[in-house]
């Protein structure tokens, strides 16, 4: 299996950092091919500044997530929950590597080509928020975003994902 992790925390040393490292440990050691962006490392504007995010030309580190997106079979994100989602450096991560042409095609105004298919996704999160009160009560709003608003529109549909972590009550 073809494995790409995704550390989506601003500090490399925090508890995120640790399980992106425990994780990646135990893939390897189980024979798993793995390739890593750390987001926090990585050289990019996070903001789209053209009318289409296809006119706004890729840095290399972009052009690198796109090409091991595409060479993985089963991808990872690890997260921190703040103020019940994600940070913005994955939401900027998102909008420049998920583009048009590349992770989805609009064929009509409702109807669209799902380009990455046939991936499997763990989502890891940490949150000093009760798993309990952050799935029924605020009903997992990063989760439902990244789950059916982006991995699904992107082929990753949501009875595909293997499943989420949440470490609660923890720091971040």
């Amino acid at each position: 299996m073809r494995c790409l992790l995704i550390l989506a925390h601003s500090r490399r040393d925090s508890l995120c950092g640790a399980l992106f490292d425990a994780y990646a440990s135990g893939a390897r050691q189980s024979g798993v091919e793995c390739c890593e962006l750390i987001l926090s490392e990585m050289h990019f504007d996070p903001d789209v500044h053209a009318v289409s995010p296809k006119q706004q030309p890729l840095e290399p580190d972009l052009q690198r997530a796109q090409r091991d997106s595409q060479w993985a079979e089963h991808l990872v994100l690890v997260y921190p929950t703040w103020w019940g989602t994600f940070p913005a450096l994955l939401m900027g991560f998102l909008d420049r590597v998920l583009m048009p042409g590349f992770a989805f095609n609009h064929v009509t105004h409702d109807k669209w080509d799902k380009l990455l298919c046939g991936r499997t996704v763990d989502l890891i999160t940490t949150m000093d928020t009760p798993p309990l009160i952050y799935r029924v009560i605020y009903r997992a709003p990063g989760h439902q975003v990244l789950r059916c608003a982006t991995l699904d529109y992107c082929g990753t549909p949501s009875s595909r994902l293997k499943g989420e972590l949440c470490v609660a009550g923890v720091g971040y």
